[in-house]
Formats: structure tokens, sequence, C-alpha cells
């Protein structure tokens, strides 16, 4: 019997049409004399690899798993760079080709491209696929096929191969390539590919809501005979449909600045990571927008080979000290107040909005698990300190929540020193223990009525009734 690779080890296979993008970035003070167009000059070359080499190295990035890179490749120079690019990041399984490497290069000036220039039309020199490719597609623990719309998926044998894969496949789809194989697990059109090949499919309707999305989603999934469709939605993240039912909308982080060019690669390449490590479609697909959302915070393409651990401009769920930076800068007021919110109540939220109206902004800190087992018992926290956290976040006059694991708050108040201390229930005309901290930076502690008949305690007790 053929003993097979254990799953873990498997590589994830990476199909389709590599390019050699290139960015001759410079600056512009000035037009020409003969007509409106800027003069480039100091022009720097970037080299990076781009098409299923992007997404390629995308994924070799994110993940301890080994990634092979299927794809076209000619033997001109444009390909000898490609080779050197992708060296030491993925493993390459060249297929034969011939007409020149398809190069990309951007004219920028800054930020913004002036011009692109395009050459080299790679076609895959084939009459059947090279048998390392074959099995590598075959035994993967999932295949990613980066559609260029150059012609590679669109070839018999390599279809023939995609159709055989024994793991999950993730299709990226171009408008100018080919049909996905109907054994596709999820399909990553942007919008506006979607809305193209559903129209081209007969299916009609306008406009980017998300019931068009939806109904779009659904029309491709029967179009093309496969398991779900995830249709990229940029900002707003994307929306799963499996054909039928209510589809599964996941919003993506607000970021700030960044550079979308290979948002669509990076979703891709880490569905079908979460797929071969064994994710469902719906977790695959949450995984993809959170780490796309992440991809272009951190320059997007053109920082493809940025040092791990570099700092992603999202502005989603900010963190406490940025939080009281940005109001501080604005001479504003900064509070700050705690306790367990074990099981938030009408009491919390009372104390809670009373408190974000002592100034411009709220922080609360929270016990950690290990804290309120000390305070509170064995039994206690019935909610662990990351979902208490993402509760208090949600509402509105929360603006950022801390976790902290001593029995009592002085070390977190230290490091934030806010400027008053809101502290709900009855110690009105006692002397709140907060508060000999609070005076270390002039700040004042406060404490706000409490509403009566509320607590967790009492919430425990009435539910064993």
């Amino acid at each position: 019997m053929t003993r097979r690779t254990p799953p873990a080890a498997r590589p994830l296979v990476v199909v389709g049409d590599a390019l050699l993008d290139v960015d001759l970035v410079g600056t512009a003070s000035r037009l020409t004399p003969d007509a409106p167009v800027p003069v480039v000059e100091d022009i720097e070359r970037r080299e990076r690899p781009g098409g299923a080499a992007l997404a390629a190295v995308i994924a070799a990035a994110a993940s301890a798993r080994e990634v092979v890179l299927v794809a076209p490749l000619d033997s001109d120079e444009g390909a000898d760079r490609l080779r050197a690019l992708l060296d030491g990041r993925v493993r390459l399984i060249a297929i034969p080709a011939g007409g020149g490497t398809a190069v990309k290069q951007r004219v920028r000036v800054g930020d913004h491209s002036v011009a692109r220039l395009d050459s080299g039309a790679p076609v895959a020199v084939l009459g059947e696929l090279p048998a390392e490719a074959a099995a590598a597609i075959r035994d993967a623990a999932a295949v990613l096929v980066a559609d260029y719309g150059r012609g590679t998926t669109a070839d018999p044998a390599v279809r023939d191969a995609l159709a055989a894969a024994r793991g999950p496949v993730v299709w990226d789809p171009h408008p100018r390539g080919a049909d996905p194989v109907p054994n596709a697990r999820l399909v990553t059109p942007n919008g506006a590919e979607a809305a193209r090949v559903a129209a081209g499919a007969g299916v009609a309707g306008d406009g980017a809501g998300l019931a068009a999305v939806g109904a779009r989603a659904e029309a491709l999934i029967r179009h093309w005979g496969v398991g779900a469709v995830a249709v990229t939605l940029g900002a707003r993240g994307a929306l799963l449909s499996y054909g039928s039912g209510a589809p599964m909308v996941v919003p993506a982080a607000a970021v700030t600045g960044g550079d979308p060019c290979g948002a669509g690669d990076s979703f891709a390449a880490a569905a079908a990571l979460a797929l071969a490590d064994g994710a469902v479609t719906g977790e695959a697909v949450a995984a993809a927008v959170a780490f796309a959302s992440a991809f272009v915070a951190r320059g997007g393409a053109s920082a493809w080979d940025a040092a791990d651990g570099a700092e992603p401009n999202v502005v989603a769920e900010p963190g406490a000290e940025s939080v009281i930076a940005r109001v501080r800068a604005a001479g504003g007021t900064v509070v700050a107040t705690g306790g367990c919110f074990d099981l938030l109540h009408p009491g919390h939220v009372a104390t809670l909005r009373a408190a974000r109206g002592l100034g411009d902004c709220l922080v609360v800190c929270i016990n950690s698990d290990d804290s309120v087992r000390r305070l509170k018992g064995p039994s206690r926290p019935l909610v662990t300190a990351a979902d208490r956290a993402r509760v208090l976040e949600a509402l509105e006059f929360v603006d950022a929540v801390v976790v902290f694991g001593e029995d009592t708050p002085a070390q977190v108040l230290d490091r934030l020193r806010p400027d008053v201390w809101a502290k709900g229930g009855d110690y009105a005309g006692a002397d709140l223990p907060e508060a000999e901290v609070l005076r270390g930076w002039g700040g004042q502690a406060v404490v706000l009525p409490y509403l009566d008949g509320h607590s967790t305690t009492a919430l425990v007790e009435r539910s064993r009734v």
C-alpha cells in the first residue's frame, strides 16, 4: 500500500501565471514642454514577484508550510530575475514556456502610478504536464489557483491535474481566465469580477448592495458548479455564499493608508492556507479577510519582502495607549474605570455611560481570568477575559479595554495615568483604594451612582433557583 504523506507535512501548491512586477519610482517637479505629462527623474527600480508568484511568496511568508509554485516560465532575463526573487522562499516547478516572461512595469511618482508598461506573453509548451508538477498538485494539502488570464488554467493538462487534486482547491479568477474546475472548494472573485461573470451568465442585476452581491454569488456557484464563492468587497470585507441560505458576511478591519495592490492574492493565499490546516470554509474566509486587511496596512505588494513584525496601520480595536495619546494631544480628558464585568448587566451599562460623560474617552480596565478567580472564587469568571473585552469594546461609549492580572488596577493605572478614575458602587464618602495612586499625577478618583438591584452575583444566584 502506498503511504500518503501526513497532511501537516504536505505543501501548499500555487498554480498559475507568474509575472515580474517592476516599480520605477521617482520624483516629478515639472512637465515636458511638448505635452502635459510629468518628467520623472531620480528613478529607483524595485522588483518583486507578481501574479501567482506573488501569491506564493505571500503564503510562504505567512506559514511554516512549504509552498510550491507551478507556473510556465521562459528562459529569458525576466525569468532569471524572477527565479532569483523566488529563491529561498518557494520551491519552483517550472512548466516549459515560450513568448517571454510577462513583465509589468509601473512608473510611479511617490505613491501614484502615472503609467504602466507591459511586455512578454508566456505560453506554456505542453503536451502533458510534467510528472513532478502533476504529483505536486495531486498530493498538495491545498491548491491555490492564481489565474492572471495568461492561459495557464485553460490548458487541458493543467485542468486535468487540478481536477485530480486530493486537497481543497481555492480558485482566484481573472476576467480573461478560464472557468474554475468543478471540484473547486472556494472561488474568490472581487466584486467587479463577480458582476462581470454573472452578467455573462445571464444574471441580471445592478448595484453593490449585499442583496445584489449575494444573488451574483449564488448564480456563480450554479454557473461554475463549485462548492462556495467568496466575493471580496475591499474595505467592506467579503461575502461568502454556498449557493443557498443566508450568506455569511465578514467585515474587514478599518485601515488607514496602505496599498491595496495584492490584496486579492493575500486573501486567496490566506484562505488556501487555512483550508490546508483543516479549517472549514467559513473559518478560512474569516481568516483571509483579517490577513488581507493586515497585508494592505503593511504596504501591500510593495512591502512583499518587509521584515516580519512590521506594524500594520490598522485602526480597528485601537489600543488604550493610542486612544489616550490622541485625546491628550487634543487637550481632552481621559477617563478610566474598572471591574470584572463578568456578566454585563444594566448596572454596568449605566456606570459606563456615566463614566464616559466625564471626559473625552473611556478606558475600561478588566480583571484577568486568574484575577477574577482569586477575587470571586473558583467558579468565576463565567465569561473569559477575551470575550468580556469584545463585549465591552462593542459599546459605543467604550473607547478601549485593558486586561490586568493583578488583584487591583494600581499598576495599570500607573501606566495609563488617566485624569479621572470613576468607580460605580456604594463608596460615597469613602476613600477609594485607587485614589492615592491617582494623586501621584494629579488625577481624581470619583464615585458614580450605582443602579440598585443589579449585580453579577445576584444574576448567578437567581439562575440557580
